[in-house]
């Protein structure tokens, strides 16, 4: 009997096979492989760290999140957190959750994740109600993934495994619904949706999703900074996160290198089809340190609001996983201070900054409050995708209780 492809082994082909397409893709993103593997070996990383790997896309509708939810659970990735990042300084007119595994042994074999965000039509700061009405009509006129392609996923995760024949072809159709599209862009369409937001006219802007970045963990992202630099490849302004400070790393901390610019076509008023560019996609990369118990996180955001954070956080937070243990910060395997539980989940802020430092224009927002006539909170997406929506810190509590 032919021995099935497990929920873990998909997954890890999924993120293998991305990883191969997004290097075609955008070269720059192999460069950034090979110094982080390279930073890695030096400081004796394990195949678990190298291996690792977070994307992100973006999608425009109810519909299309319900869409990803069910693909990637065929993957064994759920959704885990609640992200606004239109309470981000500056605001983008998304709100977003993350793909994952849970379990603590499905992490350990392969932890990929993807950050995926959905375009907040509803807030009419960001768009006006005739602006909203057009911008849903062409979101349910496209199909970002085959209906087989969906039912497929659902019949694997139903499974929880695949045949092998079967999973290759599955695997290569779910990464193909990610590649960037060649199909001429509306010009005037997206030049519209660009005056309200660079994200809006990412998403729904263009027929198809793909992915924005694929970012790989590094264990010093300080070092990468420096070497990436050094390489010619020209970096964002700052790391995103906490402050750099040695032991312990909290939460996570991330940069990128500048979007590049890529050939794309686009489809003038008079209907020609020209040759341009877009700068939306970029490499980022990033360091995870322990995850922080609700005490320890109402502490890092307190040292983030500082304006300071790096003069004052031995304020806020002691040096060594012993005293952080002791305080309840953070989470740590059966209590132990030696065994820090990886923080797997994401910050709106670095996300907001990652995103801000990779586009040229900021969101335009409406004076006004947002139609709350349709208020996203974490129940209503759990609603619209048809998937329970995660609590990070039930989760961590749970892996460190083993």
């Amino acid at each position: 009997m032919t021995r099935a492809v497990e929920t873990w082994q998909l997954r890890a082909k999924f993120a293998a096979a991305l990883s191969r397409m997004y290097g075609a893709e955008v070269p720059a993103y192999t460069t950034l492989l090979d110094v982080s593997a390279e930073v890695n070996r030096e400081l004796g990383g394990s195949q678990r760290v190298t291996a690792e790997r977070h994307g992100a896309i973006r999608v425009g509708s109810p519909r299309e999140l319900a869409d990803v939810a069910d693909l990637f659970a065929a993957f064994g990735m759920y959704p885990v957190g609640f992200y606004d990042l239109r309470e981000a300084t500056p605001p983008v007119p998304v709100v977003s959750t993350a793909f994952r595994p849970i379990d603590a042994d499905q992490l350990e074999h392969n932890p990929f994740r993807v950050f995926t965000s959905m375009l907040a039509t509803a807030d009419t700061r960001f768009f006006s109600p005739a602006l909203r009405r057009r911008v849903e009509r062409f979101l349910a006129e496209r199909r970002l993934f085959s209906p087989a392609l969906i039912t497929e996923a659902r019949r694997i995760a139903e499974a929880g495994g695949a045949e092998p024949d079967r999973a290759d072809t599955f695997v290569a159709e779910a990464v193909a619904a990610f590649a960037l599209s060649r199909a001429p862009i509306d010009r005037g369409w997206y030049d519209e949706l660009t005056a309200v937001s660079a994200v809006a006219a990412d998403i729904a802007g263009v027929t198809t999703t793909h992915i924005n970045h694929l970012t790989p963990r590094v264990l010093d992202i300080d070092a990468l900074y420096r070497r990436m630099a050094a390489r010619g490849i020209t970096m964002t302004d700052a790391i995103q996160g906490p402050p750099r400070w040695g032991v312990p790393d909290v939460l996570l901390r991330q940069t990128s290198f500048r979007a590049l610019a890529e050939p794309r076509r686009f489809l003038d008023s008079d209907g020609s089809v020209v040759d341009g560019t877009l700068r939306v996609r970029f490499g980022e990369v990033e360091s995870r340190g322990v995850a922080l118990t609700p005490k320890g996180r109402r502490r890092f955001d307190a040292a983030m609001a500082t304006a300071d954070p790096a003069r004052v956080w031995g304020d806020y937070f002691p040096a060594s996983h012993e005293h952080m243990a002791s305080a309840g910060l953070a989470y740590y395997h059966g209590g132990d201070p030696s065994k820090p539980v990886v923080y797997e989940d994401f910050l709106p802020a670095s996300a907001a900054g990652i995103f801000r430092s990779n586009l040229d224009t900021d969101a335009q927002i409406a004076d006004g409050e947002e139609d709350r006539d349709w208020d996203y909170t974490a129940g209503w997406m759990a609603g619209q995708i048809g998937h329970h929506i995660h609590d990070p810190y039930e989760l961590y509590e749970k892996v460190a209780s083993h």
